[in-house]
């Protein structure tokens, strides 16, 4: 029987980035791992910001464990407000999930601060509106070492709050963005008693709608005005990274599978990228990913690309088409048959190859009006593919002749990703060498973490010693589905001994299993920062924006100098005109309508039109915000 020992070295001094990825539930938590996470966010089994997306305490475990096997770590999003009836349970539920091996909570509701918690990590949801200096300043002060920065901000901003803070920045490099700074959108709970604060929210700002001047006119019709392409920031991440940012966060609990293997797989390569140039910064996890596809996130769920506000206000944020994903322009009809179509394919500006199975979409128009139809988006599926000529499952009627033709699935790519598509392996070094009695293998991996595996053997010498030697580092470089992969495989003995296979691989697989255990016990978890009581809050005022939904909650504001504060908007007492959400998108803007880019022009208000449904639009020019106001009338209590 093997004797095994481990050596675990001084943690480093590199400056630390983590990719953090988004799980609908352990196993998705899993393959993101795989595909090059450095951590994950999962929802637990209550008070999520994804009502669908709750996961057992057992399963959050399941993830957990596998996550420390690569010192991958996983924070659990309890990030709705909170009732006073629901603070024992989230109190009891903290404790099962500190317990269950969880790195870090991720929470917006600061009377979650007054219950009685584990040492567990905080971090500060960006559903607490982190825009300022100010605010981080005093989060850090609080407790909170993570926080997670309004999508809004730009590489100057983010600068200032580094500057500011010793806390790890997070922020969101792809997926949806919300049209409200988050927190700050009473919308859905105001019309469809959804509230967006606990998880429900109804999407309302991507149905359609039209919009109007206060004098009538009708600047656009039928067109989803609230809908925003989807946060892309592949070119920005070096600069995200100059700026203060650690924490590069993927949007999307709710997303399928695919979409999680291959924006992972893109970031990874992303950052793998960046850190192999530089000196100053490493991967916070363990482990090199090799993957059977090319990642592009082109391919998966997306409105459209855009980096909103990084580089300050653009003009291509705006998804006004659909809010649903038109997928990759493939080319225009060229002709229409029976039961097929030809593309000329020029205008895609690639290589298109097609797939039986492809999932094609065009936009309907209504040709007598030049305007889109109610069902923008139509579809159909390639039943077989054949050059550019389709043969379709069903031809719509609405396809004609120049039509442009996109590709929303293609089911080669999504095909290799429904299978196992992605390894993570580390590297190490193993030695062979004499004991007393027998022979160790000592394993070492890239972060000199190390074991030893020593077993009690007759030691006889070879009759072939190249032989036996060459048989000898076959047998221990045996790692095949270990988490390891050899590097360098040293025989240090004396000379090659005569060794059953048996005996090797029963040392081998020792060793390993050493390993394992002292990367294990290498692992530390991330460790709750001091909360300073005598900590001011950068407001003496809070207005229900602020979200103060308990009594623990106004108990801690008043314990670091707030006088005043309203209600969540939740409680159902707003009920004057109030902003319903307060966004950076801004539809004078949009329409060349802006005070600051047009002379002559005024900001007065606008109105949408979304179904039965009038919504008032206020702008605040100076802080280059617009504001969607709900008057009495219009709220539902």
């Amino acid at each position: 029987m093997a004797s095994v020992e481990f050596f675990t070295p001084a943690p480093a001094k590199k400056r630390q980035l983590e990719l953090l990825a988004p799980a609908k539930n352990a196993d998705y938590g899993i393959e993101a791992i795989r595909h090059g996470a450095d951590a994950v966010y999962i929802g637990g089994p209550a008070f999520g910001a994804r009502h669908n997306a709750g996961n057992s305490v057992e399963d959050i475990a399941r993830l957990a464990e596998f996550a420390h096997r690569y010192h991958a770590q996983v924070f659990v999003a309890l990030n709705t407000i909170l009732m006073d009836d629901e603070l024992p349970k989230a109190e009891k539920m903290i404790w099962d999930l500190y317990e269950a091996g969880v790195d870090a909570l991720i929470i917006q509701d600061m009377g979650v601060l007054q219950l009685n918690l584990p040492p567990i990590a905080l971090h500060a949801s960006t559903q607490m509106d982190n825009r300022t200096p100010e605010k981080s300043v005093f989060l850090e002060q609080v407790g909170f070492s993570q926080v997670v920065l309004a999508r809004e901000l730009n590489i100057a901003q983010i600068r200032d709050i580094a500057n500011s803070t010793k806390m790890k920045l997070e922020f969101f490099i792809h997926g949806a963005l919300c049209v409200s700074y988050s927190g700050l959108c009473n919308l859905s709970h105001a019309y469809s008693n959804r509230s967006a604060n606990q998880g429900e929210c109804s999407q309302m700002c991507r149905l359609p709608c039209n919009l109007t001047t206060r004098e009538g006119e009708v600047l656009a019709e039928n067109q989803h005005l609230l809908s925003l392409k989807d946060n892309n920031q592949t070119d920005n991440l070096e600069a995200l990274i100059e700026a203060g940012v650690s924490s590069f966060k993927i949007e999307g609990r709710l997303k399928d599978i695919t979409y999680l293997k291959n924006v992972t797989a893109h970031y990874r390569q992303q950052l793998d990228a960046i850190i192999a140039k530089r000196s100053d910064v490493e991967s916070i996890s363990h482990g090199r990913c090799e993957f059977n596809f090319t990642p592009d996130p082109d391919k998966s769920f997306n409105r459209g690309k855009t980096d909103y506000f990084v580089t300050q206000r653009t003009e291509a944020i705006e998804h006004f088409s659909s809010p649903k994903f038109i997928g990759e322009k493939v080319g225009r009809i060229t002709q229409v048959g029976k039961d097929f179509i030809k593309l000329d394919t020029t205008e895609s500006g690639k290589d298109i190859v097609f797939n039986n199975g492809d999932g094609l979409c065009f936009f309907v128009e209504h040709y007598e009006t030049q305007r889109l139809s109610d069902d923008k988006l139509a579809g159909t599926r390639v039943n077989r593919a054949d050059g550019n000529t389709l043969y379709l499952t069903e031809v719509p009627k609405d396809l004609k002749v120049g039509v442009m033709m996109f590709r929303n699935f293609d089911h080669k790519f999504e095909s290799m990703l429904n299978k196992e598509s992605a390894t993570r392996k580390i590297s190490v070094d193993m030695q062979l060498h004499d004991t007393a009695d027998g022979v160790a293998l000592t394993m070492t991996d890239i972060h000199g973490i190390s074991a030893t595996a020593s077993l009690q053997c007759e030691k006889q010498a070879a009759n072939d010693q190249a032989k036996s030697a060459a048989n000898l580092k076959k047998q221990l470089g045996k790692l095949g589905s270990t988490d390891f992969v050899v590097n360098k495989l040293n025989l240090l003995t004396a000379q090659a001994w005569f060794l059953p296979a048996s005996t090797v691989n029963e040392l081998r697989r020792d060793a390993v299993d050493a390993l394992m255990l002292a990367r294990v016990a290498a692992y530390k978890r991330p460790e709750r920062w001091t909360h300073d009581k005598e900590a001011r809050f950068p407001q003496k005022s809070l207005s229900f924006l602020s979200n103060v939904a308990n009594e623990q909650a106004r108990s801690f504001y008043e314990q670091h100098g707030v006088i005043q504060m309203e209600d969540t908007y939740e409680k159902n007492k707003v009920l004057h005109d109030a902003p319903l959400m307060v966004t950076k998108h801004c539809l004078r803007y949009s329409f060349n309508l802006c005070p600051k880019e047009v002379e002559g022009i005024k900001a007065d208000p606008m109105f949408l039109d979304v179904g039965k449904d009038k919504l008032k639009l206020v702008f605040d020019c100076q802080k280059c915000e617009m504001m969607i106001v709900g008057s009495n009338q219009m709220v539902k209590s």
